[in-house]
């Protein structure tokens, strides 16, 4: 079926925004422009994308289906656009990342920083994001490349992953109110005390669950965050015992807490590199990746 691919942008940006003024506004055009293209839409595919009402528009099922497609290749033309933009002297280039919170601040900032000084008019643009959001930016060509924990499950065979070094977890806690410092826990016993951990919709929290389970026991949180510095703050206060990666953690005297001494073995996890292989990256994308990887 031949389409024009104009319409398919109009619908991505009324998708997007879920309203017709604003997907005008983006697209600089009116609003029964915007409107039209939409019937014209639906009248071609023989189906109807929007659900229309006085205060709000919704997808369709159909709609939803077409915007799964849509999405990613919309992104992918606007990453080749970049591209071409890029090639030129007076293209404006640019470097889209994205990576967790933690992973920015522990150990990304180095990198960019000589990123930076390396390609100082390209701009570098960072998405936060749990590391499985990541993988979805990524599976949608919303960024280039991501910075991400492993094992990562929303990661897929077209993506190309490169390992930029390993570490592991630990558990961090406040001494006076937790005296454990010299005694080797097990996960049973640990399983008794107040856990600290990042939200469910993490790499982190998957993994930690699936330990617990691989011994036969079930793991009830005290808390969950999104932010593994915020459970450090509250270990510091006697809250409970925060699960966090071992970069996390600087300099424990200076912070008052201890690791605590884990008689399982502990399984290391890695950070990787990911990027779609099947579309080339720039060299300033390349470069910042072979930055990363050159310690290994």
């Amino acid at each position: 079926m031949d389409i024009n691919y104009e319409l398919y942008k109009v619908f991505y940006y009324v998708a997007k925004t879920l309203s017709f003024s604003e997907a005008a506004t983006e697209l600089f055009i009116s609003q029964s422009a915007v409107s039209q293209s939409v019937k014209v839409l639906e009248k071609r595919l023989n189906q109807v994308l929007f659900i229309r009402s006085t205060k709000r528009v919704s997808l369709t099922k159909e709609g939803e289906m077409l915007f799964k497609h849509i999405e990613p290749a919309i992104n992918l033309i606007s990453r080749g656009e970049n591209q071409l933009l890029n090639s030129t002297p007076a293209g404006g280039m640019q470097l889209r990342i994205a990576a967790s919170d933690t992973i920015c601040r522990y150990f990304l900032v180095p990198y960019l920083n000589k990123f930076h000084k390396t390609y100082p008019d390209v701009h570098i643009k960072i998405i936060n994001g749990t590391s499985l959001k990541c993988a979805e930016l990524l599976e949608t060509n919303q960024v280039d490349l991501i910075v991400a924990n492993s094992p990562n499950s929303a990661l897929n065979n077209n993506q190309h992953i490169r390992e930029i070094k390993t570490f592991r977890d630990v558990f961090v806690a406040k001494p006076d109110v937790f005296p454990y410092k010299g005694q080797a826990l097990s996960l049973a016993q640990l399983q008794q005390l107040p856990i600290l951990m990042l939200s469910k919709l993490s790499t982190t929290s998957a993994f930690l669950h699936n330990l617990f389970l691989q011994h036969s026991l079930d793991l009830v949180p005290a808390i969950e965050l999104s932010s593994n510095d915020l459970l450090i703050d509250l270990a510091k206060i006697g809250l409970g015992i925060a699960f966090v990666p071992d970069f996390c953690v600087t300099n424990t005297s200076e912070d008052e807490l201890i690791i605590l001494e884990i008689a399982e073995p502990m399984p290391e996890r890695k950070l990787v590199a990911a990027y779609d292989e099947s579309i080339p990256l720039s060299e300033p994308a390349r470069y910042f990746i072979d930055t990363m990887t050159s310690q290994l």
